[in-house]
Formats: C-alpha cells, sequence, structure tokens
C-alpha cells in the first residue's frame, strides 16, 4: 500500500511524514529534476500478529506494511493552471491513495502563501487541483481520440468511441465538482480508466495539521470519516521517543491513540483493506488484502503460483485460535476447517494455502 502525501508550501507535510514515519533519517529520497520524494516503509501495527508470535514463537514475526511517500514540489498558487506536471503528476499518482494535508497550526516564523491561514479553504483548493488535473487529462485525451476516430481497424475505432462516450460523460461531473471516485462506474469503466492516473479516482485522506496546544474539538466542523485530526509537530517530537517516554506525552496531551497508528488505520478502511495471517516455522506473517477477496485471490497476495494452483485454504479465525489455546487443541476440537474457491477471507483468519504447480 503506497500513500502520497501532498500539500501546499508551508503546510507541515514533511512534518506529518515524519510523525507518520517515526523517524526522518529512516526515509530514503530520490529525485527528478527539482522534484524530491522522501519515501519511508512502517510497519502495520497489529496486536493480534504479537499475540500470534507469542503462541508461536517464529524466528521473526512480519508484519504488513504501508509505504509513505512525502511529494515535494506542490505550487502553492491554485488556477485553471494545475501545477500537476510531468514528474510532479508521475509521483502522485503513482499511490494506491493520497494524504492531503491542511495547515491549521499558526507560526509566524513559517507565513502562510496566502497570509492566512484557514484548513477549510486549503482543503477545498486541494480538492479543486485535483479536479482540474483529471478535467485536463480529458480534455487532451478527447483531442487525440478525435484526431484517431477515423483511422485503424474497426475494432479499435469501436474502442476509441466507448472511450470517448465515457469521458465525455464523466467530464460534467468534474465541472460540477464531482470527484471520480463518486460516479457511477462499473468495473470495465474503472479497467478503462486505469492507464490514466486519474487523480480525483483515487481515495483520499485530509489531515488537519494543529498546533501542539490546540485542542481536537476545535476543528470538529472539519472532522468525519476522510478528515482527522493531528497535531503534526507534536506527534513527531513523540514519534522519536522511546514507548514509555512516548506513553507519557500521549496521557498528558489528551492523545488515546498514535497519530502513526490512527493514519494506518483510516488508510486500511479507505482502501477497503483488511488482514489475515500466515503461520510457518520461520515466520508469522500478517498481509493485506481486499475486503471482499476469495481465498485464491488472498493467495495471489503470497505468491502468484499460489492462486494458480489453489486447491483448498485450511483456515481458523484469529480469536476461535485464542479461545482454544493452540493449534494442536484447535484441530482437536474440529475448529479447522477446509474452504474452496468461493470463500470470501474474513479479516483476522488464519490461512495455510494449499495448491499445486
Amino acid at each position: 500500500m503506497k500513500i502520497g502525501i501532498v500539500g501546499g508550501s508551508n503546510s507541515g507535510k514533511t512534518t506529518i511524514f515524519n510523525a507518520l514515519t517515526r523517524s526522518a533519517a529512516a526515509a530514503t529520497s530520490y529525485s527528478s529534476g527539482q522534484l524530491e520524494v522522501h519515501t519511508a516503509v512502517v510497519d502495520v501495527p497489529d496486536s493480534r500478529l504479537d499475540s500470534l508470535a507469542r503462541m508461536f514463537a517464529p524466528r521473526k514475526p512480519v508484519h504488513a506494511q504501508v509505504t509513505y511517500n512525502d511529494i515535494a514540489g506542490l505550487a502553492s498558487n491554485i488556477g485553471r493552471d494545475s501545477p500537476f506536471r510531468g514528474p510532479l503528476l508521475n509521483a502522485i499518482a503513482a499511490n494506491d491513495a493520497l494524504l492531503l494535508v491542511a495547515r491549521a497550526f499558526i507560526d509566524p516564523n513559517v507565513p502562510h502563501p496566502q497570509d492566512r491561514v484557514d484548513p477549510a479553504a486549503d482543503m477545498a483548493a486541494m480538492e479543486t487541483e485535483l479536479l482540474l488535473n483529471d478535467m485536463v487529462a480529458i480534455e487532451g485525451r478527447l483531442e487525440r481520440i478525435a484526431a484517431q476516430r477515423s483511422r485503424g481497424p474497426v475494432e479499435a475505432r469501436q474502442l476509441l468511441a466507448q472511450e470517448e462516450a465515457l469521458l465525455t460523460r464523466l467530464y460534467p461531473l468534474l465541472e460540477e465538482g464531482i470527484h471520480l471516485r463518486d460516479a457511477s462506474l462499473t468495473a470495465d469503466e474503472l479497467k478503462m480508466l486505469g492507464g490514466f492516473g486519474f487523480l480525483s479516482l483515487k481515495p483520499r485522506l485530509h489531515v488537519v495539521n494543529a498546533g501542539d496546544d490546540d485542542p481536537e474539538d476545535m476543528y470538529a466542523p472539519l472532522l468525519d470519516d476522510e478528515t482527522f485530526f493531528l497535531r503534526g509537530r507534536l506527534e513527531a517530537d513523540i514519534a522519536q521517543m522511546a514507548p514509555d517516554e512516548a506513553a507519557d506525552f500521549l496521557a498528558e496531551f489528551g492523545i488515546a491513540e498514535q497519530g502513526l497508528n490512527r493514519a494506518i488505520h483510516r488508510c486500511y478502511r479507505l482502501l477497503g483493506l483488511i488482514s489475515f495471517f500466515t503461520i510457518g516455522d520461520n515466520e508469522v506473517r500478517a498481509w493485506a488484502v481486499s475486503d471482499g477477496a476469495t481465498a485464491p485471490e488472498a493467495a495471489g497476495v503470497i505468491h502468484t503460483d499460489m492462486q494458480k494452483g489453489f486447491i483448498r485454504a485450511e483456515t481458523i479465525h484469529f480469536d476461535r485460535l485464542m479461545d482454544a489455546g493452540g493449534m494442536a487443541e484447535a484441530r482437536s476440537r474440529g475448529l479447522l476447517r477446509l474452504e474452496g474457491k468461493e470463500y470470501p477471507v474474513q479479516d483476522g483468519d488464519i490461512l495455510q494455502i494449499r495448491f499445486n504447480v
């Protein structure tokens, strides 16, 4: 799972990146011209994996992981000339979801480009940029289709006509401020749009980046399932602390759960992901898969050969295994099941895949 962190100048975007990845020193970076992207890989916290590691004592527990990309270079101007071009557009489009940072903190030493601190306005501006980017992309594609529609074999012209009809239908939605993720699209239509990298099609979260002493209820009207509150600088400092010290600071500032954990859990819900587990002699491992995925699809997350040669999945849910106290007792109670190709994997399932290649 790749999450791109995007924000305007002086929004505290890199501070949020540091808060969510624990250490700026752990990040790697690459550049393309004037564009720089900082990248860090973070383990997905899951107490169930910790419990399984204690039960089976593997050589190592392996967490599912999230990659955060801190994407620099976003222009502060908002307008028809969208800043998303070339390497910047490619860097943003390469992510599975976007984390849009809106500045809410006041710091006279770090001026806001618009000389005001208004997180609602910043969120609206970034949403507008996503829409404008996709409108420009559709305009360009429709121009190319118009130049190609009378050439080539009949089948190719038919495909172009279908694409043209879809893009022509979507463009007015963007003009009305409706993001493509909220449009009614079939699976075939989504597949048709897959190569465009439309930004308003991507799942996204907003982060209200507040000051150290700002109470969360101060921003309550802005907060919902797609927008959450984070004291970026404070959380970045806490992320550098030892666990005991961090716990004291979290309690002092009334933070129920550290920001890096909240962000990952939000991203999982946003992308519709669940976790399943595998147990081997050397490792206990957590995997992420789309909610509703079948057992063969989950097997494919582990290895494509497992999906191709899938026969059965032996499974038990984490809760039932914990109740039994161990795998041997679970077997003696008949709690393990054999599931076939149609089985929808549940969050917390432990799977052993039987396959033949």
